[in-house]
């Protein structure tokens, strides 16, 4: 009887699990998956940031709106947040949106309810002093946000973006619900194919998920540091 793993059915199927079926098909495996976080990433850093200088306006109603988005969003599981998504985006755009936009628009939503209690942490982590002193100079609100509270703010909040990237990038696995070929879709296809090597093609995944999330730390850290050493200048 046969032991050990054998990685032949990775090595067959590796061009598959980078790319899916493009060119003749969807982009999908690996490439999909790095878009999606990537996508994403960006759609909720702006997310976050604006319901986050919402969540701390001095108008109540702004802040109590912002505040139960937020919690409202924040109630629900990510798998629903994407079925709410797939089902009501396309009603409310009047025509049909694609599943890899559907997954995109869900997850900034997900993300940005989160990212925006950190971006509210962080401004509030500035002594009160700074605006005083800052608008005693002439500055006008905006401006005192703009140029002194959110530059020192986002130095304190990367350590925890980071965590929520981090978990951003999981979490596109949760696309293939809605028929999204990444990363773990394509793995459940070529596993579904074959029924022989499922611990060989789910190790490789795995490895391929930390390594992506090992990267972005990596660089948040790099970022980190180097926005501390323009700070000591």
């Amino acid at each position: 009887m046969e032991s050990g793993l054998d990685f032949t059915i990775v090595k067959d199927n590796l061009l598959y699990f980078m790319i899916g079926a493009y060119p003749e098909g969807k982009l999908g495996g690996i490439a999909l998956t790095i878009y999606l976080a990537v996508a994403a990433c960006f759609f909720s850093f702006w997310g976050g940031l604006i319901l986050g200088l919402m969540n701390v306006a001095r108008n109540k109603a702004i802040r109590y709106a912002s505040g139960a988005f937020v919690n409202f969003v924040r109630g629900m599981p990510l798998l629903m947040v994407i079925f709410w998504c797939y089902f009501l985006v396309p009603g409310l755009f009047g025509q049909p949106v694609g599943e890899t936009k559907t997954v995109i628009i869900a997850l900034s939503l997900f993300t940005s309810a989160y990212m925006s209690q950190i971006v509210k942490a962080g401004i509030e982590s500035i002594p009160k002093g700074q605006t005083e002193a800052a608008r005693s100079s002439g500055l006008k609100l905006w401006q005192v946000m703009v140029f002194v509270i959110l530059p020192q703010g986002l130095r304190n909040m990367i350590p925890s973006f980071v965590n929520q990237f981090v978990s951003l990038i999981k979490d596109t696995s949760l696309a293939f619900i809605v028929g999204v070929s990444e990363l773990t879709h394509v793995a459940t296809q070529i596993n579904n194919r074959s029924f022989v090597y499922p611990t060989e093609i789910f190790i490789f995944i795995a490895v391929i998920y930390f390594i992506l999330c090992y990267i972005f730390t990596e660089f948040s850290r790099w970022l980190e540091r180097r926005l501390a050493w323009r700070k000591s200048i």
